[in-house]
């Protein structure tokens, strides 16, 4: 059974699990289908990443969140454990130049917006792009995906001068 991170976690198993688990969706079914193993640092940063929905997060938000709900994580610890649930399509990593890699746990297909003032990013329906002209892959490769993020910045005020 193939599980990603868009599907209702909870509904994956009816389990019960210790009071010393970290609740919301059933994160260690979750990283047991994915092969990896649910140490207590995984279990409590995959339910603070994965109980809010689809989100974007970068490792220093993610530290944040961790401090302020008590998980003991060290940005590194935060970080190889952002790179091993992208490794194992928990998330998608997203890369803007200038900015810290982001964590997406919609790993659907879509695209993206990047507001380059407040270094927001947002989704962008995966219809709303149409892609044509793809080059043919070298012998032995194929086209794994396409990621479109469109940068977006504030109009410039009519009237001022670019120099």
């Amino acid at each position: 059974m193939l599980i990603t991170a868009t599907q209702p976690i909870a509904a994956l198993t009816n389990e019960r699990r210790p009071a010393a688990e970290p609740r919301g969706p059933n994160v260690r079914t979750l990283l047991n289908h994915c092969g990896i193993r649910p140490t207590r640092q995984r279990l409590s940063l995959a339910s603070l990443l994965f109980s809010k929905g689809n989100r974007h997060v970068t490792a220093e938000g993610l530290l944040a969140e961790a401090r302020a709900s008590r998980v003991q994580a060290s940005y590194a610890t935060i970080y190889n454990v952002l790179k091993c649930f992208s490794d194992a399509g928990l998330l998608r990593c997203l890369a803007v130049e200038g900015h810290p890699m982001i964590f997406d746990t919609n790993t659907g297909p879509h695209h993206h917006f990047f507001f380059e003032d407040s270094a927001e990013i947002t989704d962008l329906a995966f219809g709303d792009v149409a892609i044509t002209g793809l080059p043919q892959p070298p012998e032995g490769y194929e086209i794994a995906k396409v990621d479109v993020v469109v940068r977006l910045r504030p109009k410039k005020k009519s009237g001022s001068t670019n120099l």
